[in-house]
């Protein structure tokens, strides 16, 4: 059967200024956690939530991201005379795990933009967007807690999480009308409210589920001051004309974008290995 949601965008045309100089030659998408890119993280959920076809919206100078997908014969061949058959497993499936596609986002204008360049990939049907900053622990996982929200109402969906009332400026915020326990209906969405009058703190996320009209949508939309085509704009304007829906993550998640939180999240991933706990406890301790 085939999913509902086929398709999930990734944003990766980002200059990761926020992690210089690391990123000056490198991606941050393939940044490492303990022994995945930040990206492979992102794509793993999404195949776990049964979505299988990714789109890679990069700048055109960026090969590395998409060959990281690709097969590495000589690596292949390499490993198999060592008998490292574990390792040999863990590279052909990141090749297999999903079929990857790659358009291009020539200026970083944006996460509407991007998204708009994934239009001709996506084709006329509903699709996911996946931050990959936000790298997410969830049991099942947040793209999977999305789609079931959006095959039950058959509406776009945003994933919301609740953060303190001071940091609601940081983020676009919704102001949600309750349905049942972690579901909303989204009545307006207010980008980086002041935190005195914020609808809300249920502040939007980096996953979504749209519908193809969205692309017409952000074909009208006007850059903002900063010249920028913004999500957001296009999904309020996407209110005047269908409902929207907010999933409230039930999970853990970790905007590896900055320093600290990609450290934290190196930390957390670590701590999950059986054979690197132990001893990654031991060494913390030390440290104090």
């Amino acid at each position: 059967m085939q999913s509902t949601v086929p398709t999930v965008v990734f944003p990766v045309a980002g200059l990761g200024t926020r992690i210089l100089p690391a990123t000056k030659t490198l991606p941050k998408e393939l940044l490492p956690l303990v022994d995945r890119p930040v990206i492979q993280c992102g794509v793993e959920e999404a195949v776990a939530s049964g979505i299988d076809r990714v789109v890679l919206v990069t700048s055109p100078n960026n090969t590395m991201t998409a060959a990281y997908f690709e097969a590495n014969p000589r690596l292949e061949d390499l490993l198999e005379k060592r008998g490292k058959t574990d390792a040999l497993k863990a590279v052909r499936a990141v090749t297999t795990m999903a079929e990857v596609t790659t358009v291009h986002q020539a200026d970083p204008l944006g996460l509407g933009h991007a998204v708009l360049m994934a239009k001709h990939a996506v084709n006329d049907t509903p699709f996911a967007v996946a931050l990959p900053d936000d790298v997410i622990d969830a049991d099942p996982p947040a793209l999977h807690q999305m789609r079931d929200l959006f095959d039950e109402f058959a509406g776009p969906v945003v994933l919301v999480e609740r953060v303190p009332r001071e940091a609601v400026g940081r983020y676009g915020v919704i102001d949600p009308i309750p349905i049942r326990d972690g579901v909303f209906r989204v009545r307006d969405l207010v980008e980086k409210p002041d935190p005195e009058t914020a609808p809300s703190d249920l502040a939007v996320v980096g996953r979504y589920i749209l519908t193809p009209d969205v692309f017409e949508i952000l074909e009208q939309t006007g850059a903002d001051a900063n010249g920028e085509i913004q999500l957001t704009d296009a999904l309020r304007q996407l209110l005047a004309n269908r409902p929207l829906y907010a999933c409230e993550l039930s999970g853990v998640r970790h905007d590896v974008g900055t320093k600290l939180g990609y450290l934290k999240a190196s930390l957390y991933f670590a701590l999950t290995q059986p054979d690197l706990a132990s001893p990654l406890r031991e060494y913390l301790r030390s440290l104090e």
